[in-house]
Order: C-alpha cells, then structure tokens, then sequence
C-alpha cells in the first residue's frame, strides 16, 4: 500500500459514534411512533385457538417435544391475551417471552426440517406466521407496558 492511500484514510474516530447514533435515536423514534390498531390485541388469542389442530396433529404422530413446545406457546399466548385484557405492565414481559417462543420455534423447524419441500414449508412457516406473530406479540406488550 502506497503512503498516499494511507495519508488519505481519515481516522474512524468520530464516524461510527454519530453514525450509530443517528441510527439508535432513528430506531427509537420510529419505534415510539409505531403503535398497533387496538383490533390487534385479539391475535394471540386467536394463535392460540388455531394452534389446537396442529398440537392434534403432532400428538397424533408422536411428535412428543414437538407437542411440548406448542402446548409451551399455547400457554403463553393464552397468558398474553388474559394480561392484555387486564392492561397489565407485565404483558411487556409476556410478550417478549412469546415472541422469544416463536422465534425459537421458527429456528428450530428450519434447522430440523428434512431436505427439499420441508426446508421451504419450514420457511414459508417462519416468514408468513412465526415471525410476525413473534413482532405484533412484542408491540402489543410494549403498548401495554407504556398504556399502564
């Protein structure tokens, strides 16, 4: 590398301090404008009612930890509902831990899923219905952490 390249590089100092701050007050900004129709605070309810077929499904099959971790999200959905009905502050807590549960969830179906349609019916799982319903479970709690 030549001296002129090395005079001309400017020193990362300041840079990546602004830049990552300009992104985080961004964030929080678009984050504390962002704010779910009251409509949506039946979803995990409703989750919760359509995931009853598939745990039929998966007992049907002997699909033992598989039914362990749905009857797991069942619970904690009914849960979020019961505290979303309540306007308690802690459906912040149940949210996170309902979204953690689908996440998880997606990642495993994914990283377990046999080759060929499996993978992509693991994805299409993950991307239409997993993750969303893991996002509008995190904002409904954090809407009932900020109303109480």
């Amino acid at each position: 590398m030549s001296t002129a390249v090395l005079s001309t590089r400017s020193a990362p100092s300041s840079a990546p301090s602004s830049a990552a701050s300009l992104a985080t007050s961004f964030a929080a900004s678009f984050a504390a404008s962002f704010v779910l129709p009251e409509r949506f605070a039946r979803i995990p309810a409703m989750a919760a009612v359509a995931l009853l077929p598939w745990l039929g499904v998966l007992a049907v099959c002997h699909e033992t930890p598989w039914v362990v971790l749905d009857l797991v999200e069942f619970s904690a959905l009914l849960s979020l509902d019961a505290l979303l009905r309540r306007r308690s502050p802690a459906a912040l807590w149940a949210g996170a831990a309902v979204a953690l549960l689908l996440t998880g969830d997606a990642l495993a179906d994914i990283a377990f899923a046999g080759p060929g349609h499996a993978v992509l019916a693991a994805l299409v799982m993950a991307c239409c219905i997993e993750l969303p319903l893991a996002v509008v479970c995190l904002l409904l709690g954090r809407a009932a952490a900020v109303r109480a």
